[in-house]
């Protein structure tokens, strides 16, 4: 299984997130690449995408992530499996909680992808999220925090990595 995982980062707390989901990823290869030096086009080549990002300020999407953000609109996700992880800030921005992963997801979707990943809201402290699925039990994909819950992120991401594989069928 190949899988490719496109990331933003400004402060390099995404990026390091990548690098723990890559150190973890045992089934087949998984290739990383910063927005900011990849054109997104190249998902065509990758039947699994994972696609990482952080929420800014009220609600934001991370500057990098800004540059390419009309890019999703052309590209046809059909038949891709399609995977994301948010950073956010529960207590700083409670009102705004992985708002910009809720917002790729939407339009990824509308591109025709099928989505995994969705991870449970239990153990997250915060008011409001565009990236709630509809039941308004879990996130779109997985949601860390690197502000307040940094301890929990490796074994969140352990499990999400595992729940993954079992989704993917692998």
């Amino acid at each position: 299984m190949k899988t490719i995982l496109f990331y933003g980062t400004t402060t390099g707390n995404t990026g390091d997130i990548a690098e723990k989901v890559k150190s973890v990823w045992s089934e087949g290869d998984i290739d990383l690449y910063d927005v900011v030096d990849t054109p997104l086009s190249l998902v065509d080549g990758y039947d699994t995408i994972i696609f990482a990002l952080p929420t800014w300020d009220y609600g934001e999407v991370q500057e990098d992530w800004q540059d390419v953000w009309d890019e999703v609109d052309v590209i046809d996700f059909s038949g891709k499996q399609v995977a994301f992880i948010g950073l956010g800030d529960q207590f700083g921005y409670p009102e705004w909680f992985v708002d910009a992963m809720g917002m790729l997801h939407d339009k990824v979707i509308a591109q025709g992808a099928t989505i995994i990943g969705h991870w449970p809201i239990e153990g997250y402290e915060f008011d409001e999220s565009k990236a709630l699925t509809e039941d308004g039990k879990h996130f779109v994909g997985l949601a860390l925090d690197e502000d307040w819950q940094r301890d929990e992120t490796d074994g969140r991401i352990s499990t999400w990595y595992k729940q993954l594989i079992f989704e993917l069928g692998s």
